[in-house]
């Protein structure tokens, strides 16, 4: 989801400085060494572009190519993705905006990593989907304690071998139905009570 986002925050950056118009880049005296398409679109922005410093008219028209590089399906997402960002409270936006610029600060490996990650979860049954949003609801919602504790029983689940943890499933699902639930309650007990 947070994936989905940061992409869609891209792509946003991305049909805003297209949205401007404006082939940054050259300096005036290149203009030549323009295509005609972006060449026409500085002589209509003259005065923004006379405004923009060398590295600035080089990122956007770095963005505008890669605008014009997008198929027309995700240049319609972005401009989706743009409207609903515009219709964004200003501390929406802002959180927007932060976790793009934490994704612009990651190593690409990590980017990468995320990404696959994203595209396994999107392959997902719908219904999966939901299972998995609806807990990461509840452990945002949980208290720093109640996260930690989370947090501790995952590591210990990752310590265990692949053969651990599949007798561990089986164990479980053999387990009846009323033992699973009456399990259940005496966890939730155990978390709201206060710990030592």
């Amino acid at each position: 989801m947070a994936r989905a986002l940061l992409r869609a925050l891209l792509l946003i950056a991305v049909l805003v400085l297209a949205a401007l118009e404006v082939a940054w880049g050259q300096s005036l005296e290149g203009l030549d060494r323009l295509g005609p398409e972006e060449r026409a679109i500085v002589e209509r922005n003259l005065e923004r572009w006379q405004k923009l410093t060398p590295d600035e008219r080089q990122r956007v028209l770095e963005n505008y190519r890669h605008w014009k590089s997008l198929s027309p399906e995700d240049r319609q997402t972005a401009r989706e993705h743009f409207k609903r960002f515009r219709q964004m409270t200003p501390d929406e936006r802002a959180r927007v905006v932060q976790d793009l610029k934490r994704w612009n600060e990651l190593p690409e490996s990590r980017k990468q990593e995320l990404q696959r990650t994203y595209e396994r979860f999107q392959r997902l049954p719908p219904e999966r989907q939901k299972r998995i949003q609806e807990r990461l609801r509840r452990y945002e919602a949980m208290t720093p304690e109640e996260r930690e504790r989370v947090n501790q029983n995952f590591a210990r689940w990752q310590s265990l071998t692949p053969e651990q943890r599949q007798q561990l499933r089986e164990r479980w699902q053999q387990t009846p139905p009323e033992e699973r639930q009456r399990l259940r309650q005496q966890l939730r007990q155990q978390q709201l009570r206060p710990g030592p």
